[in-house]
């Protein structure tokens, strides 16, 4: 068995189970948004360091929050925290339309050129992805990579109606991935389960430089 195969088993074990949530996720080669001195654990399942005190995300944790989104074919989908840029491209193999939003110039650089290369039809925008990219909305999706003290209002406003957000929030030393869905107006939130993640810095979330 593969490397990638032993992922997918992984990810099956662990709750995933959408055949094109799966499908995306086997075929976007991880190795190629990790950095070289981690090659060997591109398919392990923990997340990763790519520098500037950020992390690729855990497989099984990227196809938790994709599976969940609910992703159609040709739906708009905001990608909080590009990191490596691994998530985007998991959307946009699963059919979405993607802006993805990055704080840190050099990460946001480097996944363009990596999305780009590796023909992947991603939006890359510098920016507080905290405040997401309200001149892009509105949204049918909203995939949020970091952990947030509280429900971002500002990216939940942006969602259209039937949209759905999929943020970990923080409550003390608990993080719990959580699923916010727009209906008539009226928003629903339901819990997916414990999770860990860096820290979302911007206005609408954790104070940082």
């Amino acid at each position: 068995m593969t490397d990638r195969e032993e992922m997918l088993s992984r990810l099956r074990a662990g709750g995933v189970h959408d055949r094109a949530v799966l499908s995306a996720l086997a075929a976007v080669p991880r190795q190629e948004f990790v950095p070289p001195e981690h090659l060997a654990d591109a398919y392990s399942d923990r997340a990763l360091p790519i520098g500037e005190g950020q992390t690729i995300s855990q497989p099984l944790m990227v196809g938790l929050i994709v599976e969940a989104l609910l992703l159609k074919e040709g739906d708009l989908a905001l990608d909080v925290g590009t990191g490596s840029g691994y998530q985007a491209a998991v959307m946009a193999a699963c059919g979405a339309r993607v802006v993805s939003i990055e704080r840190i110039p050099a990460l946001a650089d480097a996944a363009a050129a990596r999305l780009s290369a590796l023909g992947y039809d991603v939006e890359v925008i510098l920016g507080d992805g905290s405040l997401g990219a309200p001149d892009r909305a509105p949204f049918d999706a909203i995939a949020v990579g970091a952990a947030a003290p509280r429900m971002p209002v500002a990216l939940a406003r942006q969602l259209r109606d039937g949209g759905r957000l999929v943020v970990p929030l923080s409550s003390g030393d608990i993080e719990e991935l959580t699923r916010l869905t727009v209906t008539g107006g009226r928003w629903r939130t339901d819990s997916l389960g414990p999770c860990s993640f860096v820290p979302l810095i911007g206005a609408d979330a954790y104070e940082g430089s």
